[in-house]
C-alpha cells in the first residue's frame, strides 16, 4: 500500500470519526480533510476548488430559494388540512391518507421545509383528536425520505451523486430515471410504516404542560423551538446561557431523546443540536425569531398563516410545476436539435425559477442567504474534493480489490451491489447523507471498473442507500426535528427503522440490476 493511500486513509479515519462524535459541522470537517489532502500534495488546487464550481451543488443552492417560496404560499398547509380527518378515524386510515400524498410532495420539495410545515399541524392534530402523535411524526419524516428517492431533485444527494457521476465521464440521470427504483421502494416502505407502526412505534402522549398561570399570562403562550446547529449556546450549560435577556422568552423545558428537563433539573444540563426547548414566549419571539437559523422548527399553538397573496400562492406552485415540466422536456432528444448551444437541464429552469420568484418577492430577496444552508453547500462541495482524493491516491481501488476479493476468485455482481449499499447505509446513518454518498462513489467506480461491469446500478445504490436513512435521528435533519417535536427516544428509530433498512437494501439489490444491467 502506498504512501498516499495510507495518509488517505488516516485522514479519513479522523473525518469520519469527528462526523461520528460531532466535533463541528460537517462542512468544516469534510473541508479539513480536503485541506489535508491539499498541503500533502493528492489534491490540485482546480480539484479542490471543483466542487463550489459544479452545477450540482449551485442546484441545491436555488432549490433550498424555491422550496421557501413554496412553503411560504401557505397551500401545503391546506392540503395537509383536508387530508386529516375529523374524529373516528383510525391510525392506519390517516397515515393511508396522509403517507403517499407526503411522499409525492417531497419527490419535488427539499424534505426538511415540508416536516418544518407538516410535523407541528400533525401534532395539533392529533393532541386535538386524542390520537398519540408518535404515531404519526416518524412515518411523517420517513415518507419525505421515500419521495425523495423518486427524483432527481428530491434529495441534495441524487444531486450530488449526479453530478459525480458526469464528472466520471457518464451520463447522469434524468429527472425521473430514479423512479424506476424509488416508486417501488416508496410504495414497499409506507405498507411497511402503516403495518408496522402501530406494533412498533411508541404510544407516547405529550406531558410537558404549562401552568394554567402561564397560559392565561397576556399576551404569552407555549412555544416549541427545535435547535439547530448554528445556535449560539450549543455545548453551553444553560445556567451559563441567559435565554430570556438573548431572546425574550422564558425557557420552561428541554425534551431530549425521550425525556424531559424542567428548570430544576437542567440548569446544569448542555444545549445540544437536536433538542426541543418549551418556552413562554410572545408574538415578538415569532416575529424576530421565526426565519432565524438559529432553530429548525418554530411552532406555537396557533395555525400559521399565509405569507403571500392568492395570486402569488398559485403563482409559486405554477413555478415549481414549470420547473419540473421544463427540466423534463428539456431533457428529450429533439429540444437539443431544436435549439443547439443551449442546454435546458435542471440547472437551467431552477436558476430560472429562482430569479422570478425573487424579482415578484415570492421569498424576501433582501434575506435570501438566510434560507440557505450554507454548511450543506460546503459539505457537498468538499465531498467533490475527498472523492477525487481517494481516486487519486489509489485508496478507492485498494478498497475495492479487498472488497471484489472477499467475493473470491469470481465475485457475484449482486453481492458487490449489497456491500456498497451497505458500506453507504451505515456512513449515512452515523454522519450525513451526502458525506457517505462521497465516501462511497469513488469506491463504487473502482469495484465496478475491476469487474469489468457498467458502475450505473452502483451508483443508484448508493442514491437509494445515501437517503434511505431510517434506524438513527441522527443521519438526517428530518428524523431530528421530529425525534425533538415528537419527543421520541433513539430506541423508537432503531426499532421500527431498522427493519425499513434491510427491506429497501433487499429491493435495491433485485430490482436495480433490472433496469440498469450490470
Amino acid at each position: 500500500m502506498s504512501l498516499p493511500t495510507i495518509f488517505v486513509l488516516i485522514v479519513l479515519a479522523f473525518v469520519i470519526v469527528a462526523l461520528i462524535r460531532d466535533r463541528m459541522r460537517p462542512g468544516l470537517i469534510l473541508l479539513s480533510g480536503a485541506v489535508a489532502f491539499l498541503c500533502a500534495g493528492i489534491l490540485s488546487p482546480e480539484e479542490m476548488l471543483d466542487g463550489f464550481s459544479n452545477k450540482g451543488m449551485i442546484t441545491v443552492a436555488l432549490l433550498f430559494l424555491v422550496s421557501e417560496g413554496v412553503r411560504r404560499s401557505g397551500l401545503l398547509e391546506r392540503l395537509l388540512g383536508r387530508l386529516l380527518p375529523g374524529r373516528g378515524a383510525s391510525i392506519r386510515q390517516v397515515q393511508l391518507r396522509m403517507l403517499p400524498t407526503i411522499a409525492g410532495i417531497s419527490a419535488f420539495l427539499n424534505n426538511t421545509p415540508v416536516v418544518v410545515i407538516f410535523a407541528p399541524m400533525i401534532k395539533r392534530w392529533a393532541e386535538a383528536m386524542k390520537l398519540p402523535a408518535t404515531k404519526f411524526l416518524i412515518p411523517l419524516s420517513y415518507a419525505t425520505i421515500l419521495g425523495g428517492i423518486c427524483t432527481l431533485i428530491g434529495t441534495s444527494t441524487n444531486l450530488v451523486v449526479h453530478g459525480m457521476v458526469i464528472g466520471a465521464g457518464y451520463e447522469g440521470f434524468t429527472m425521473f430515471e430514479l423512479a424506476q427504483i424509488g416508486i417501488p421502494v416508496a410504495i414497499a416502505g409506507i405498507t411497511y410504516i402503516i403495518v408496522a407502526s402501530r406494533y412498533l412505534l411508541p404510544d407516547r402522549r405529550d406531558s410537558g404542560e404549562i401552568t394554567s398561570r402561564e397560559e392565561t399570562a397576556e399576551g404569552l403562550r407555549r412555544v416549541e423551538v427545535v435547535l439547530g446547529a448554528r445556535f449560539p449556546a450549543i455545548n453551553r450549560r444553560v445556567l451559563d446561557f441567559d435565554f430570556k435577556r438573548k431572546y425574550g422568552a422564558s425557557l420552561l423545558e428541554i425534551k431530549r431523546g425521550g425525556t424531559t428537563l424542567i428548570l430544576h433539573d437542567m440548569r446544569k444540563e448542555r444545549f445540544r443540536e437536536g433538542d426541543t426547548l418549551v418556552l413562554l414566549a410572545d408574538d415578538d419571539f415569532l416575529k424576530n425569531w421565526g426565519d432565524s437559523s438559529f432553530f429548525l422548527l418554530v411552532t406555537d399553538s396557533r395555525e400559521p398563516e399565509p405569507r403571500l397573496s392568492p395570486r402569488k400562492r398559485w403563482l409559486a406552485i405554477s413555478l415549481l410545476i414549470l420547473m419540473v415540466a421544463g427540466a423534463t422536456v428539456g431533457e428529450l432528444p429533439f429540444m437539443a436539435d431544436t435549439v443547439p448551444g443551449m442546454k435546458f437541464d435542471m440547472f437551467f429552469f431552477v436558476c430560472v425559477t429562482t430569479v422570478i420568484m425573487a424579482w415578484l418577492n415570492i421569498f424576501p430577496a433582501r434575506k435570501y442567504t438566510k434560507f440557505i444552508s450554507w454548511d450543506i453547500l460546503v459539505t457537498i462541495a468538499s465531498a467533490f474534493a475527498i472523492s477525487k482524493a481517494m481516486q487519486n491516491s489509489g485508496m478507492a481501488d485498494a478498497v475495492a480489490q479487498f472488497a471484489i476479493g472477499l467475493g473470491n476468485d469470481h465475485p457475484n455482481p449482486y453481492l458487490m451491489l449489497a456491500v456498497v449499499f451497505i458500506i453507504t447505509n451505515l456512513f449515512t446513518e452515523l454522519m450525513t447523507n451526502n458525506a457517505a454518498a462521497a465516501l462511497a462513489f469513488p469506491i463504487s467506480l473502482a469495484i465496478a471498473e475491476h469487474m469489468g461491469l457498467d458502475p450505473m446500478p452502483f451508483f443508484v445504490a448508493i442514491c437509494v442507500a445515501a437517503s434511505a436513512s431510517f434506524s438513527t435521528p441522527i443521519g438526517y435533519q428530518t428524523n431530528l426535528i421530529v425525534q425533538g417535536i415528537g419527543n421520541y427516544r433513539f430506541t423508537d428509530f432503531v426499532r421500527v427503522g431498522l427493519p425499513l433498512n434491510l427491506l429497501t437494501l433487499v429491493l435495491t439489490v433485485t430490482l436495480v440490476p433490472l433496469f440498469w444491467p450490470f
